[in-house]
């Protein structure tokens, strides 16, 4: 009998952790006794952890206190400085400003894109990386930093005080009339106060008569779920459900409904989703869906329906633990059913019917569980090439913009602004001089192909084929970006206007050349109400 008790005992959770961690403070006692050179402890411990937590899930991780204003910058999109984005392509070269924020300190004080920093409070930032110079420049709102800056325009060596500031970078990237009838509402995030925003600015636009609203969660990686049910309650009664939360601590289940007045309940709604849009964002596309208060258009959703909390750990360490899995009002949980079926992305992959489940929307349809939510109208959205993606990648356009600002004091009101065909040659010019794989996907998969042909001893023999076919998909940097041309030049226009209009404008460039927001304008489904 005793023999049995003991055998329960030690099969018990608490039996089993005070078991390994005993196991592993007794390691370590030994290695720091026995091991022949000095016992990294700092670095083997956080490696320990790091792999014990990515053994759970990809969102369960420790922050150590060093990084914890990566974290509020995570939670909040804040931090004390001066609201600039920066360029340092050479070490030992200066600090280049690329993307001063509108309203910022950097904007407010004159800077602007192109302006090069060579010390930042006497110190040179010849030596500094990227990482350094921006901790430099970051620091408490109301304290000062002193630039060294050689400024665009003249050239001039010259010192700028500016004063840094609380930066909030906004999730509403724009919020404006798309035409007489559709207003568009463009978010990036779920952070504090962005629902309060969020619901003012659909009541501009309905002054404004808007007739139906865009709301665009395409690439929204989420945030807070209180947020999430912010902007849900711009559009459903008081009191309705957005989601509940589902997990073993009594804490941790909880259900939020809306707690204000609804802006319109009338308004016909399109939300915008894609592969990318996740956690917050698909909370709102689910519960609009299950209330039938929403179009949703586009493809399927990321799939994570797991709720993060923040556990504060000894000498200032936070645990962001996944402590739940929420659930749209229908039922539905929107994590992916298996963690191994994802897409290259990240996404969750097509999941068969026979492994889902069926539920209800409020006015009868049927909607399934299984990962992400399905949209009510599948939109086609662009795809773009290898070579796109590399010149995004490699910093090609990004570096191309800092020489058209260096060459253009000035570009007409973004409306207005098109690359030309000679800017597009210009354009050419530039990259073919910079360094970055251009090869198309078809000549990354005969290069893999060809590497495993030789591997099996078969490259040989097959050689006057491969010669061919690989002469065949050869293509010079210069025709490869001619070729691809008006698939390019709406990134090219997008990197020029932000750097003299700022974000907002980035935006207005994107709409122009949005097949997809066409399509939805244009769809026949859209609710009335």
């Amino acid at each position: 009998m005793l023999g049995v008790t003991l055998s329960s005992v030690a099969q018990t959770p608490r039996f089993k952790l005070g078991k390994w961690t005993e196991i592993q403070t007794a390691i370590l006692q030994e290695l720091n006794r026995s091991y022949v050179d000095s016992l990294p402890v700092d670095r083997i411990e956080r490696r320990g952890i790091d792999a014990m937590l990515a053994d759970l899930d990809p969102y369960t991780v420790f922050i150590p206190e060093e990084e914890n204003e990566n974290l509020q910058m995570m939670i909040h999109k804040t931090y004390g400085g001066i609201g600039a984005v920066i360029y340092k392509p050479d070490v030992q070269g200066p600090v280049i400003i690329n993307e001063p924020y509108a309203n910022s300190p950097a904007a407010k004080n004159g800077l602007v894109c192109g302006d090069e920093i060579y010390a930042i409070d006497g110190e040179p930032t010849a030596g500094l990386t990227s990482q350094q110079s921006s901790e430099k420049m970051r620091g408490e709102p109301g304290t000062q930093v002193t630039f060294q800056v050689k400024k665009l325009a003249t050239g001039e060596m010259v010192d700028v005080v500016v004063t840094r500031e609380m930066i909030k970078i906004g999730d509403i990237e724009y919020a404006g009339m798309l035409d007489d009838k559709f207003g568009y509402i463009s978010q990036n995030g779920f952070t504090d106060g962005v629902g309060n925003e969020f619901r003012q600015k659909v009541a501009e636009l309905k002054k404004q008569g808007m007739q139906t609203l865009i709301l665009d969660l395409r690439g929204n990686g989420g945030g807070l779920m209180n947020e999430a049910a912010e902007i849900v309650s711009a559009f459903v009664p008081k009191g309705s459900l957005v989601v509940s939360a589902q997990g073993r601590e009594a804490r941790a289940s909880y259900v939020l409904r809306t707690t204000k007045d609804p802006v319109d309940v009338k308004l016909p709604v399109i939300v915008l989703v894609d592969s990318g849009s996740a956690s917050a964002s698909e909370i709102v596309a689910g519960a609009l869906q299950d209330m039938d208060r929403a179009t949703i258009m586009g493809e399927r959703t990321f799939g994570k329906g797991l709720v993060q909390s923040i556990r504060s750990l000894p000498y200032g360490g936070e645990l962001k633990v996944t402590t739940a899995k929420y659930y749209t009002p229908s039922g539905r949980c929107v994590q992916a059913i298996d963690y191994a079926q994802r897409r290259e992305d990240g996404s969750v992959a097509s999941i068969p019917d026979s492994l889902t489940h069926e539920f209800k929307t409020a006015h009868g349809r049927t909607v399934r569980d299984g990962g992400g939510i399905t949209p009510d109208v599948e939109l086609k959205f662009r795809e773009y090439s290898r070579l796109t993606y590399s010149l995004v990648t490699y910093g090609i356009l990004e570096q191309y913009a800092l020489e058209y600002v260096r060459r253009h004091a000035s570009i007409p009101p973004v409306e207005e602004f098109h690359l030309s065909a000679d800017d597009y040659e210009d354009f050419i010019n530039f990259a073919k001089e910079r360094e970055f794989d251009y090869r198309s996907s078809a000549k990354t998969y005969f290069d893999r192909a060809k590497e495993e042909l030789k591997r099996d001893g078969l490259d040989e023999a097959m050689k006057a084929e491969l010669d061919a076919l690989e002469k065949s998909l050869n293509m010079e940097k210069e025709d490869f970006l001619r070729l691809k041309k008006d698939e390019i030049i709406p990134f090219i226009e997008e990197e020029i206007v932000v750097r003299y209009y700022f974000q907002e404008a980035g935006v207005k460039i994107r709409i122009r050349y949005d097949d997809a927001l066409r399509q939805a304008m244009a769809s026949p489904l859209i609710k009335q109400y």
